[in-house]
């Protein structure tokens, strides 16, 4: 049985790479953050972002789809080649809707969590115990 820690932690992980590291990572946010800005729709950024990320993640678990058949899904709205592109579609409404769930309040809240599990998993199993 896994055991959360409580924190802080017993080490530290502020080492001298790691802060460097965080440097990068914020410069490379804020100049993504001043491109999306130039563009007139966002949503388009965030459409591609979503849908590449569903893609990648699903095939981790063996879900493999291609980008032609997920872009018919959403041109067509919805007409499903596969069950794999069903899957990866259910995966991008998930992650839309935690990105605006968070864009509203700022959080990500526990029933957020189990909000976004029932649109992946079309239940209402909540979390595994």
């Amino acid at each position: 049985m896994y055991e959360i820690k409580k924190l802080p932690l017993p080490l530290d992980i502020e080492t001298k790479e790691v802060l460097k590291k965080t440097t990068l990572a914020s410069r490379a946010l804020a100049e993504l953050k001043s491109i999306s800005k130039t563009i007139p729709n966002e949503s388009i950024l965030i459409s591609t972002l979503t849908l590449q990320e569903a893609k990648d993640s699903s095939a981790v678990e063996n879900i493999i789809t291609t980008h032609d058949e997920l872009f018919k899904v959403q041109t067509f709205d919805n007409l499903f080649t596969s069950s794999a592109a069903k899957e990866v579609q259910n995966y991008v409404q998930a992650l839309k809707e935690g990105f605006e769930m968070v864009r509203k309040t700022g959080l990500l809240r526990v029933n957020d969590i189990i909000a976004i599990q029932e649109t992946l998993e079309h239940n209402k199993a909540g979390f595994r115990r």
